[in-house]
Formats: structure tokens, C-alpha cells, sequence
């Protein structure tokens, strides 16, 4: 079983890497290793009427043909400085052409035509105010496919290489082959070893953890990102309805007056519900929102960035730490009205009832997340939603409700190339388990790049 190009993982980044390298070198022989399911057999128990999630052993929301994306609320966010990386490896001038690329590639299979952003004059008027109020504001087009519809859109990827990229679901790369510091193949957890001239490693945040065990093992030099721990928010829909309108995703920075860590607001869902995430044995918080479905709340994340020094190295581990701890306090994910918070005490089912939000995440346990997020997380997030409320009133009140936690697991970057190429030969990191990306237009563009390059050394 030998291939030109194997390409680990069927997330966004996979799936343009091969689309790219079915499309434009088509003799190639590629081969996708996925360790979930394929598209249409992709199924959350929940989504046929379960109440509980059961925690399989591979989340069905997180792991399959799409990765995350498929179960994500499909924003397209088509500025460079949003949603990753890519400005590290990739010129401002041609990054934002190849944005546009990929942008038309979700509309050739899709994608809705229309877009938020373009009301220049709405948008400024939120950066003024966001100014004055200690805040940054990000403008950028959104493209906004819906929850239901990224499905469609990714199986519609999925039947354009069909025939043309080999496909094997369901199976794990444990290991990286390599001689003479050459990428020459992978190895399977049922010990099969497979050979290829290229390796793309797009792992997606659900095998991070994979892909950092991985660098170390191969010696790889691991360069720190923050880790990223917060909350989500979920309010009255009319709250945030005049930044929404105009620019589905606002985009918020901070810098918190206690501490001066960078806190950001994070997948902002307009009508949109909160939901549970499982990875490898813990439990986390999301959003999504749908393009022919609406709630009467709009949920975002507020996350709190902060890098580690030495000796501490492991900020994926201390992610999970933190979400088990939630985990073990909750039985799952934890929900809390904001003034029982500052009150000190915990919410209770009756004070969660008396409030005007009603919870779009039913099986929440109601409790006090101040037992679970450190000070520091804790204050910088209370800071946050102070100075939001100025922008957008309603925020801090009372009522708000905070899911807990929130952490994205792309905290491990690896040291790479312009054109993504690890240290060792003919091996590329791509997307959001690489740390080069955090959203779905640049983790699809890094797997445009390492895909070029493959072409360009072939030619």
C-alpha cells in the first residue's frame, strides 16, 4: 500500500489538501486516514432524541469526515487577521487572495452568497464605540453557512474526490515513519504500515494531544501558544442584535486591568444554542447556530489567553485539567446566572428558572464555576463582560448565563516552514491540532499551502 501523499485527518485542512492536490495533480496517488466516521454515517445519539450524552469513544461531533466543522456553525471570517496563524507562515498581501480562494471553494459547493460585513458605515460606528470603550474591534466579511448546512457542504467535498483519493475511516495513526529525518510512511494502530513520499499531518484540535506526543517523540522543536479558557455566554438575542446585524461575528479584545492578559470574545452564535463537546474522555461547552432555525438567545465564548514560562510546558494538559475538574464538580458542564456569581453562591434549578434566559443547553448542572476557573481566568472574564456592556447593554446582567468551561485545544505549535514543512523532510502540520490555524477558512488554506508545495517539489 503505497501513495504519492497521505494525508492524516479529513477536517477542513485535510479535505483542501486534497481537493487542491485532486484538482490540480491528479495522477497523484493520495491517500486520507480518518480515525472517525465517514459524513453520512456521522450521528450524534443526542440528535435522535437522547437527553444525556453517553460519551463515545470517538465524539461523533468532533471526529469524521468534516472534523469539527461539520457540527460547527459554518463562519467563514475572510480577514487574515482572524481565525489563526497563517500571518507567521504567509505574506499579508498574498495571504488574503488566498483567503478569497478558499472562500470561492466553499461557495462552488455551497456556501450561501451572502455576506455580513459589507455595511461599512455600521461597522465603523461599532469600532468607534468599542474604542471608547477600552475595547478593539476586529471588522471583518463573514460568510455564515449554518450548523445544518456545513453537512451539505462537506459531503458534496466528499463526492468530488470520490475516485479520486483513496479514503480509510475509523482506523488511528499511531506512529510517524521516518529515516534518515525523511517522512516515508505511517503506522496504524493495528500495526499496518503504510508508505507514502509525503505526510500531511491535519490531526484537528481532537488529536492534539496525538500530534504534540508525536513532535516529542520525533524531536520536533514545540513552540508555545497560549492556552485559551473561558466561558460561554448566553443572553436575550435582542442584547447583541445591533452588533449581529451588522456583523454576525463581533470580534472583541481586551486586555484586562488585574492582570493585562488578552481576552477575547470567541464564535458568537445570533438565535443560536449552547452544546456539550466530548474529547477523549472529558466534557466541553460550544455554540452553534442554524441557517433555518432560530432560539431567542445568542450565546459567544469569552476566552482568557495566557502563555506559561518555564518550567511549566504542558498547556494542553492544563486545559484538560481544568475541564475535568468542571467535569468531576458538574457531572458535565456547569451553568451559572452571572449575579449568583458576583453574589457568591451557587445557581440552583429554582434561581436558573427565575431568570429571563432560558437555558439552551437543558442538561447543564446549575453550580458555581468560581470552584473550577482559577482567579486569574475569573476576573479577566468578569472584566470582559464590564466593558462589553457598555457596547452592547444588557451583557452584564444579572440574568446572563455562563457555561463552563470553554477551552480550545490548539495550545502546541509546532516549528514549521513557510510552506508548513516540519523539521523533518516531507512532513507538513496543518490546521488547528498544528496551531496554525483556529477557525475554518485558515485551517482549509493551510492545507491549500502544504498542497502546492507537495505540486511545486513534483514538477
Amino acid at each position: 500500500m503505497d501513495y504519492n501523499v497521505i494525508i492524516v485527518g479529513a477536517g477542513p485542512a485535510g479535505i483542501f489538501c486534497a481537493l487542491e492536490l485532486a484538482a490540480k495533480a491528479p495522477a497523484l496517488k493520495i491517500l486520507i486516514i480518518e480515525q472517525g466516521k465517514d459524513i453520512d454515517r456521522r450521528h450524534c445519539p443526542m440528535d435522535a432524541g437522547g437527553k444525556v450524552c453517553i460519551s463515545c469513544p470517538e465524539c461523533e461531533l468532533v471526529s469524521g469526515w468534516g472534523g469539527a466543522g461539520a457540527y460547527s456553525d459554518g463562519k467563514l471570517t475572510l480577514s487574515p487577521e482572524i481565525g489563526g496563524f497563517l500571518s507567521r507562515y504567509v505574506d499579508m498581501a498574498a495571504l488574503q487572495p488566498l483567503i478569497d480562494y478558499v472562500d470561492g471553494i466553499y461557495v462552488k459547493y455551497g456556501a450561501p452568497a451572502e455576506l455580513y460585513g459589507n455595511d461599512s458605515r455600521a461597522v465603523s460606528g461599532i469600532k468607534d464605540l468599542a474604542a471608547k470603550n477600552d475595547l478593539t474591534f476586529i471588522p471583518s466579511k463573514i460568510r455564515h453557512i449554518g450548523t445544518d448546512r456545513c453537512r451539505e457542504v462537506l459531503t458534496k467535498m466528499r463526492e468530488a474526490i470520490d475516485g479520486k483519493v483513496d479514503t480509510i475511516f475509523e482506523k488511528d495513526v499511531q506512529t510517524i515513519v521516518v529515516d534518515n529525518n525523511k517522512a516515508v510512511g505511517v503506522r496504524l494502530g493495528d500495526g499496518l504500515e503504510i508508505r507514502a513520499e509525503h505526510i500531511i499531518l491535519a490531526p484537528g484540535r481532537a488529536s492534539s494531544k496525538w500530534l504534540e506526543t508525536e513532535a516529542k517523540r520525533l524531536k520536533l522543536t514545540l513552540l508555545k501558544n497560549p492556552v485559551d479558557i473561558g466561558v460561554r455566554v448566553e443572553v436575550p438575542a435582542p442584547v447583541l442584535e445591533p452588533l449581529t446585524l451588522a456583523t454576525y461575528e463581533p470580534k472583541m479584545i481586551f486586555y484586562s486591568k488585574k492582570f493585562d492578559d488578552k481576552v477575547r470574545t470567541f464564535c458568537v452564535n445570533p438565535y443560536g444554542e449552547v452544546v456539550k463537546e466530548h474529547l477523549k474522555g472529558i466534557c466541553t461547552v460550544n455554540g452553534h447556530s442554524y441557517s433555518d432555525k432560530k432560539t431567542c438567545n445568542t450565546n459567544f465564548a469569552v476566552l482568557s489567553s495566557t502563555f506559561f514560562t518555564e518550567p511549566f510546558n504542558e498547556p494542553i494538559s492544563y486545559g484538560m485539567y481544568i475541564a475535568r475538574l468542571a467535569n468531576f464538580l458538574g457531572g458535565g458542564v456547569i451553568v451559572q446566572r452571572l449575579g449568583d456569581l458576583l453574589k457568591g453562591r451557587r445557581s440552583t434549578p429554582e434561581r436558573i428558572a427565575r431568570g429571563i434566559v432560558v437555558p439552551t443547553l437543558s442538561d447543564a448542572t446549575p453550580g458555581d464555576l468560581s470552584f473550577v476557573l482559577p482567579y486569574r481566568y475569573l476576573s479577566n472574564i468578569l472584566e470582559m463582560l464590564e466593558v462589553i456592556d457598555r457596547v452592547a447593554p444588557g451583557v452584564n446582567s444579572r440574568h446572563t448565563l455562563l457555561y463552563g468551561v470553554e477551552v480550545k485545544f490548539y495550545s502546541m505549535q509546532v516549528k514549521l516552514t513557510n510552506s508548513l514543512e516540519t523539521e523533518i523532510q516531507d512532513l507538513f502540520a496543518i490546521g488547528d491540532g498544528a496551531g496554525v490555524s483556529r477557525g475554518l477558512i485558515q485551517a482549509s488554506a493551510s492545507g491549500v499551502i502544504a498542497a502546492r508545495e507537495v505540486i511545486r517539489r513534483r514538477e
